[in-house]
């Protein structure tokens, strides 16, 4: 018997069938958790170009910064892949505080309209996939049933 996993860290369902909004949940969470990766990664290549950087202690604080912030979403992605319930708050956490950032430079105009858009309406959709009862239910999350009842 393996102790790799806890019973309750256990998937709910089979891995065969997973609903789709938590595929569809999963996916998007694993793309915003790969190009805020790439960012960073980005940040710290350009750091020896020296371009953009003032400060380079500053610019690499901040490529380090925005690399870390990856782990999040990476992680709740494969957590929501895996049907693991603790990845639903995490994955919900991200898409709080993206939608907000890109309606805000949705306002800004350009191309940062299109790319603030894409990123608040990403977040949307996952917040969508991830309150719906299907969802809820195959992650385990819902109301507790009375044994009584």
């Amino acid at each position: 018997m393996s102790t790799d996993a806890s019973p309750t860290e256990a998937p709910r369902t089979s891995e065969a069938s997973r609903p789709a909004r938590i595929t569809t949940a999963a996916a998007l969470v694993a793309a915003q958790g790969v190009v805020v990766a790439a960012l960073g990664v980005t940040m710290l290549v350009m750091l020896p170009a020296g371009r953009h950087a003032d400060d380079p202690v500053q610019a690499l604080a901040g490529g380090v910064t925005v690399l870390a912030l990856s782990v999040l979403p990476l992680a709740a992605a494969r957590g929501l892949w895996r049907l693991r319930r603790w990845s639903r708050g995490p994955a919900v956490i991200v898409q709080l505080m993206a939608a907000p950032a890109g309606w805000q430079m949705a306002q800004n105009g350009g191309v940062w309209s299109a790319l603030g858009a894409a990123i608040a309406l990403t977040a949307l959709a996952v917040l969508v996939c991830l309150v719906n009862p299907t969802a809820t239910e195959a992650l385990g999350i819902g109301p507790r049933r009375s044994e009584e009842g």
